[in-house]
């Protein structure tokens, strides 16, 4: 993989990861009742929650990039569509108030706290969508899919596992922030900006290279 292309991955997974979404805020609810002895488990829960939901979306991109050279292009372009369409329906839904975080139970093992992440992550049926709409803009078909999905996935799960630790170990600050309405705000209009922008700019580049 060009290591230019891997940056775009890198910096359009960082951005689009640190949105609060359903995962983190799971990870903060965990972490403000439970305290920072679930971090590392809820991290690990979301990390093991986007590896399995990512090798499942790539499993099926392999399978139709050799079955058709063509049927993966229109799938690009239905992706970079979908992309645009997410980042136009997240700036529409950018709230006007802080988000209130969900209930977590009482006193529950890191154990119990890993699985509950890692369920929520993978079986989201979101994520799967999203791995297929937002994977294929970073793959080169005419060269070997196995090493490509091997870097995204273990760069994707890494980013993935960093943010869930960070947002449970800074719960304290990162919930006075989600509460503040006009951060959030901001926040989520700067996840459709990278939404729209990666699925024009991919596009672009393909009416520019037939």
């Amino acid at each position: 993989m060009q290591f230019d292309l891997w940056l775009t991955f890198v910096a359009a997974s960082t951005a689009l990861l640190l949105i609060p979404g359903p995962t983190i805020l799971l990870v903060l609810s965990y972490a403000l009742s439970q305290g920072r002895r679930v971090a590392v488990a809820s991290a690990a829960g979301v990390a093991l929650g986007d590896l399995v939901a990512m090798s499942a979306s790539l499993a099926g991109l392999g399978a139709l990039v050799l079955t058709s050279a063509t049927l993966f292009t229109v799938l690009k372009w239905g992706g970079a569509a979908y992309l645009v369409w997410m980042g136009v329906k997240l700036l529409r839904s950018a709230p006007k108030g802080g988000l209130a975080l969900p209930d977590a139970p009482g006193s529950i093992p890191p154990k119990a706290v890993f699985r509950h992440a890692a369920a929520v992550t993978a079986l989201n049926p979101k994520s799967i969508a999203f791995f297929i709409a937002f994977v294929p803009q970073f793959l080169r078909p005419e060269t070997p899919l196995a090493p490509q999905f091997a870097i995204l996935i273990a760069t994707f799960v890494t980013l993935a596992a960093v943010n869930a630790l960070a947002y449970a170990l800074l719960a304290d600050r990162l919930r006075r922030l989600i509460a503040r309405p006009a951060a959030l705000t901001w926040m989520t209009r700067g996840g459709g900006v990278a939404l729209i922008t990666m699925g024009a700019v991919t596009a672009t580049l393909r009416r520019a290279n037939p």
